[in-house]
This record gives structure tokens, C-alpha cells and sequence, in this order.
């Protein structure tokens, strides 16, 4: 990673070749074998299957802040060329002045016009979660959504209920056993979905229409091949009324192509990417992460074809 993001510096996956193109599996490393099963299940779709037909051609996409110094955020944010940003706040060792002054950076850099997004990653209380959200919807002149604020579906709900501000979830729809029952209790205004943590892109569409919440299609901090899938995704959707957070592989330090899925003008093309064997011997791990890695995918593997 250029800068330490989601609490790593570091990404691992594995790449799949099949008769349809190449898939990506890169389950984080806290996952065991039945949650990871879903990444391979992705993988193996996007390798093996014809993707859903698009409806659109380019996907608008946000650009990502970590949770860095308010003129590294700025500096950011003026350089992506986007005109969404989601800014990561509730950072451990962090406090709410710091995300404040991010958050307001952020504006300062996108202008009025633009739309600023955060992302709690469930890290406060409902307390906490309704004063942050107040303070940082000042900061950013009205935040578009706050992303996860909490954790729990319950909490979700109160927060719902006493903020102005769309509640979306991610962590809600992505390791739930139901990934719908958020919508049917009523816990958030708008569905952040990801296709490896959904078991592929015909799952995540099942999931967004039965769903009936506006999405946001987002990535898990792929390569450009796993990106692919989610652009396939977002290309997918009947409506798609927010920037997708899928420009992500500008947070990577190198990729598997020397044709990455990058934003132009804050839009991503829709296409497939195919690995070049260059970047590919310079991204193979040592041989020790290889074993741990193709360990993993059998694992998940077993899982699967039970």
C-alpha cells in the first residue's frame, strides 16, 4: 500500500485463469475458510462465467482518504480528479478534532459542489456516533452518508433515527449470514456492497435488488483484476445514483497490469483486465506467503465444493 490503510501496509491474493478471463481471491487475513469461501467463489465466476450485461459504460467512483493529516488529505483529494471522496475516520490512537479537520480539508479541496462521504468503519457507540456525525456534517458543509457508523443493526437504527445524515453499512451486508435483513429492519438508507465478500457479481446484484436501498458498489483493496469485478458490477446495477468506491488501486504501490484500473475525470471504463507477466513476477510473494496463500484458497476451496 502507498500509505497504511484499514490498519495494513500490505495486500495478498491469489489470481485464477479460466476460460472467461481472470478472477481474484484475496480474502484479508483474519478471514477463515467459510467466509473466504465466498472470495474464491468470486474468483471462480469472474474467471469461469460471462458476467451480467452492462447498462452503462463508465462508472463514476469516489476518490478514498486515509485517515492521514488534513493538508496530506487535502493534497489527495485536489490530485484525484474526483469530485466524491470518502474520508476514513474513527481511526484507533485518533481523535474527533482530527477527523474534523480531515473531513474539512477534504471540503476545502473538492469545493461546494462536491460530495463528501466518512467512513467509521462501526467504530463508535450510538453516543458517540450521533455527536461525531453532527460535528463532522458541519465540517464537510453536509455529508452525503456516513458509512458503518456501528455496529450492530440495533445501534444502526437509533443512529438512524436521531441523525439527518443517510446511514449506509458495509460491514452490515458484507460478513452478515443475512445480508438483507438490514433493509428489513429498517437500519440504513443506502446498501454498500462488494462483490468477493458477496461470493460474486450475480450474488451482489440478488442482494441489492431484493435489498430495494440504493447502492454503492466498493472494492476490498484488489488489484485491478478483483477492481474488474466490481466495475462489472456497478455497470450492472438498474440505478446508480452515487460514485462507486471502486479507485482504489491508486492506494496500491504497484498492481498486476501495466493498464491499471485508474479514474480518469472521476470514472473508471468498464472492461476486463488481464495480468502482464512482467507485473506478475514482480508482485510473486516469497515462497513461504505462497504456500500460506494457496493453503488458504484449498481451504476455502473444501468449504465451497461441500
Amino acid at each position: 500500500m502507498r500509505l497504511r490503510f484499514r490498519r495494513i501496509e500490505v495486500r495478498h491474493g491469489v489470481l485464477l485463469r479460466g476460460p472467461a478471463g481472470w478472477g481474484e481471491f484475496s480474502p484479508f487475513d483474519e478471514y477463515g475458510p467459510a467466509y473466504a469461501a465466498r472470495w474464491l467463489a468470486a474468483a471462480r465466476e469472474s474467471a469461469t462465467s460471462t458476467l451480467p450485461p452492462p447498462v452503462r459504460d463508465r462508472i463514476p467512483v469516489n476518490t478514498t482518504i486515509p485517515a492521514v493529516d488534513p493538508a496530506t488529505a487535502h493534497a489527495l483529494a485536489t490530485a484525484s480528479g474526483c469530485t466524491t471522496a470518502k474520508v476514513k475516520v474513527a481511526e484507533p490512537g485518533q481523535d474527533l478534532a482530527a477527523d474534523v479537520e480531515r473531513v474539512a480539508a477534504v471540503r476545502d479541496a473538492l469545493g461546494a459542489e462536491g460530495r463528501v462521504r466518512v467512513d467509521a468503519n462501526a467504530a463508535w457507540d450510538v453516543q458517540t456516533a450521533v455527536l461525531a456525525i453532527a460535528r463532522l456534517d458541519t465540517a464537510a458543509g453536509g455529508l452525503e452518508y456516513v458509512e458503518q457508523p456501528c455496529v450492530g443493526l440495533d445501534e444502526l437504527r437509533e443512529v438512524r433515527r436521531r441523525v439527518v445524515v443517510p446511514i449506509a453499512v458495509d460491514e452490515s451486508v458484507r460478513t452478515a449470514e443475512d445480508p438483507l435483513r438490514v433493509a428489513r429492519v429498517a437500519a440504513a438508507d443506502v446498501l454498500v456492497v462488494k462483490v468477493q465478500p458477496l461470493g460474486g457479481v450475480r450474488r451482489a446484484l440478488e442482494v441489492v435488488e431484493a435489498a430495494g436501498l440504493p447502492a454503492v458498489v466498493s472494492s476490498a483493496l484488489e488489484t485491478s483484476v478483483g477492481l474488474a469485478a466490481g466495475v462489472a458490477l456497478a455497470a450492472a446495477l438498474s440505478e446508480l445514483p452515487h460514485a462507486c468506491g471502486l479507485g482504489t488501486a491508486t492506494l496500491l504501490a504497484a498492481d498486476v497490469t501495466n493498464d491499471p484500473l485508474v479514474p480518469v475525470a472521476g470514472a473508471l471504463p468498464v472492461r476486463r483486465v488481464t495480468p502482464d507477466p512482467a507485473s506478475l513476477v514482480q508482485a510473486a510473494p516469497d515462497p513461504e506467503l505462497a504456500l500460506d496463500l494457496l493453503t488458504r484458497l484449498e481451504a476455502a476451496a473444501r468449504h465451497l465444493d461441500r
